[in-house]
């Protein structure tokens, strides 16, 4: 089996390749989720390409649905579909649509795009499993900006209220939105103390840390819903794309493609 770095390595290569061969944006926040999708798919969820609907499967859904290219590239290292497949993610008749599908695409459990719906879809599962007294566990992995919708808060109150311990939310705190920082956008902070008042466990971590993305995710909290903070760097690996907003439209093509592929080659080197 692939160590979770060698599922992220491949991940973020795939994924500047995908958005450049589809003309398509969001390369910087694939890039920021690339470690965190890579360990869940590598080592936390519970979860097999020979049974995808298994009963007693892990659920992981992506709530910012607008970076779908770095779960489909993480599922095709695992072995979920072939990985020539992914050349045609948003192109004309290709299953692998810019924000992220179930239809058609094993290990993909719920299609988002609208922000604002994974969080509570994830509460009802958990939920659910809760009452059939189920051991499945629901991940699901925010954009911080996402954090503006009020049904969110609202999926907040609702997971405290039933003790949903089966749930994990983890919110990839990169700071930047759609074309400026989210706290001149909307301020969050202080998020971790917010979302302790509302009876949640919290946890802050490096999201690009492989070893503390484990430890997060796999730390029983009991009766107590989980939020981890992953804090990170929205084009996390490629220079030129780091922290910059312009990179959440934007795709690479020709020399900034060979340059991108480059920084992240030399980086495993």
């Amino acid at each position: 089996m692939d160590s979770t770095r060698e599922i992220a390595d491949f991940v973020k290569k795939a994924v500047v390749k995908m958005t450049s061969y589809g003309n398509s944006s969001h390369v910087g926040s694939c890039l920021s989720i690339a470690d965190i999708v890579s360990v869940l798919y590598g080592r936390v969820l519970k979860i097999s390409p020979d049974n995808p609907g298994s009963d007693f499967r892990d659920i992981f859904i992506l709530s910012k649905g607008h970076a779908g290219a770095a779960v489909y590239a993480a599922l095709s290292r695992v072995g979920f579909f072939d990985k020539e497949i992914l050349n045609s993610h948003c192109q004309n008749g290709s299953l692998l649509s810019g924000h992220v599908s179930h239809k058609g695409v094993p290990g993909v459990e719920f299609s988002t795009g609208s922000l604002g719906h994974g969080l509570p879809v994830a509460a009802g599962m958990a939920f659910s499993y809760k009452i059939d007294k189920m051991s499945n566990r629901v991940f699901v992995l925010m954009s911080d900006g996402e954090l503006d919708e009020g049904s969110n808060w609202e999926a907040i109150l609702f997971a405290a209220h039933h003790k949903l311990g089966n749930l994990v939310a983890i919110v990839d705190r990169n700071k930047l939105q759609s074309i400026k920082s989210t706290e001149e956008t909307l301020s969050l902070e202080p998020l971790a103390e917010k979302i302790q008042a509302f009876g949640w466990r919290v946890r802050e971590i490096d999201g690009h840390d492989h070893d503390d993305i484990i430890e997060a995710c796999q730390d029983d909290s009991g009766s107590t819903p989980t939020l981890i903070i992953a804090n990170t760097t929205k084009g996390k690996g490629v220079s030129f794309m780091e922290n910059e907003v312009l990179w959440h439209y934007r795709s690479p093509q020709g020399e900034e493609l060979d340059r991108a592929l480059e920084e992240l080659d030399s980086k495993n080197a």
